[in-house]
């Protein structure tokens, strides 16, 4: 039994050896035409897998700024994130803003949270000696932001109580801001300006990276509400006012978002048949409304990477067809000399997948070396992934049965006289 399996393996080794042969032939006897032939292989690997390259590092870049905004938290907002050309922008308008009283309310009724802070963004100029950084966005929250909000402080500490209550001049600034502000220096224990306010650093956030939705913490500089106060009016809509809700342990969001409609409806004194002039997002809505997006482009890529894979099938059918009739003589000796036609359509069949992976691994190693390049010019991280490169050699490994398998066949159904005679 165990020497039937040696022969067997032996058989298949000197199959796919003698397979290569004649590929690695074909290939240098006739360059032109494998180039031309592969290069629709090439294009279309190419184009399916940085298609699906992109979306999977888009995807998981989104992913991590969704988690940064808390997958248990639920914002309370003037408007719903909603995307599309049906949003009705005139009906929202109308609705009352989210304002700082609310909180209280919140905190105090809402049995479900166990967290909520107000929030608000605004656009700042902030300087520390020679060194200055416009259009540096601020947020302003209350003393549980640190709470609903996932990040990490690096250096330093958060705001304590007095310091929050009582709006003392600090503040919690990113890496990045840091970095350049104070290269040389601890940024802890110094003074910035915020739009010309001398504000005390007291903590640097962990760096996190780019983010798609632009809520990175290394460009924002965190203060507490009661101290913007005094930089800009917390009640203007244009701010951005909002209050970020946590749920407690073992509840889900739904039930969080269950007790806040009624409490926001009671707060704006809705009566039952009023419909609510307020909204309750979740990040969620953010994944759902990108998922039907990344499904379109998917599709997309699909069929211009189909296209190429189209005409590099053939191209591959035209190579094995030619291969054929070159090496009709040696199909008929080999026959004569006992080849079974399996042999025969399987030595063409791996000779036909390996030419479509040779089109297959350039594509692909293109699609690498994009992903060198381009992660650090765009600011995002682009990789490879395993489940991209398998699925780059399946499709290789495909195109080259179902080109390969015709003219395979044709060659294995030959008559070895007839073949032996033929030129």
């Amino acid at each position: 039994m165990h020497g039937i399996k040696n022969k067997i393996l032996k058989i298949v080794f000197n199959l796919i050896g003698e397979s290569i042969s004649f590929a690695v032939n074909s290939l240098v006897a006739n360059k032109l035409r494998t180039i031309l032939s592969l290069l629709g292989i090439t294009i279309g690997i190419f184009a399916i897998i940085i298609v699906f390259t992109v979306l999977d590092s888009l995807e998981l870049n989104l992913r991590k700024s969704v988690e940064s905004l808390g997958d248990n938290v639920v914002f309370v907002q003037k408007e719903p994130w909603q995307f599309g050309p049906d949003y009705p922008w005139w009906k929202y308008e109308k609705r009352p803003s989210i304002d700082f009283p609310v909180l209280d309310k919140i905190i105090k009724n809402c049995n479900s949270a166990s967290a909520a802070a107000f929030v608000i963004f605004s656009s700042v100029t902030v300087k520390h000696g020679s060194s200055s950084i416009e259009n540096v966005t601020v947020v302003c929250g209350s003393q549980q932001y640190d709470k609903v909000k996932n990040f990490e402080i690096a250096e330093g500490r958060y705001f304590n109580d007095i310091e929050s209550s009582s709006g003392r001049p600090v503040a919690i600034i990113g890496d990045v801001l840091a970095s350049t502000l104070f290269p040389f220096e601890n940024p802890v224990g110094q003074t910035i300006k915020v739009n010309g306010a001398k504000v005390v650093v007291v903590g640097v956030f962990k760096k996190e990276g780019e983010s798609i939705l632009g809520n990175s913490s290394d460009t924002q500089v965190l203060v507490p509400i009661n101290y913007a106060r005094t930089l800009v009016d917390i009640h203007d809509e244009n701010l951005n006012p909002q209050i970020m809700v946590r749920a407690k342990p073992g509840l889900t969001n739904d039930d969080l978002i269950s007790e806040l409609t009624g409490l926001m409806r009671s707060i704006h004194k809705l009566k039952p048949r009023n419909e609510d002039d307020f909204a309750l997002n979740q990040t969620s809505l953010i994944s759902t409304q990108f998922d039907s997006l990344f499904g379109v482009i998917g599709i997309v890529g699909w069929v211009i990477g189909g296209f190429s894979i189209l005409v590099g099938g053939f191209g591959i059918a035209n190579i094995m067809f030619v291969s054929v009739k070159e090496r009709t003589n040696i199909i008929g000796i080999q026959k004569s000399l006992g080849a079974k036609n399996y042999f025969i359509l399987s030595q063409f069949l791996f000779e036909a997948v390996f030419l479509s992976l040779i089109g297959g691994v350039i594509g692909l190693l293109i699609v690498y070396l994009i992903t060198l390049v381009a992660g650090d010019s765009i600011g995002m991280e682009i990789v490879l992934s395993k489940s991209n490169v398998i699925l780059g050699f399946t499709i290789s490994i495909l195109i080259g049965v179902v080109s390969g398998f015709v003219p395979a066949y044709g060659a294995s159904q030959l008559d070895p006289v007839e073949a032996i005679r033929s030129n």
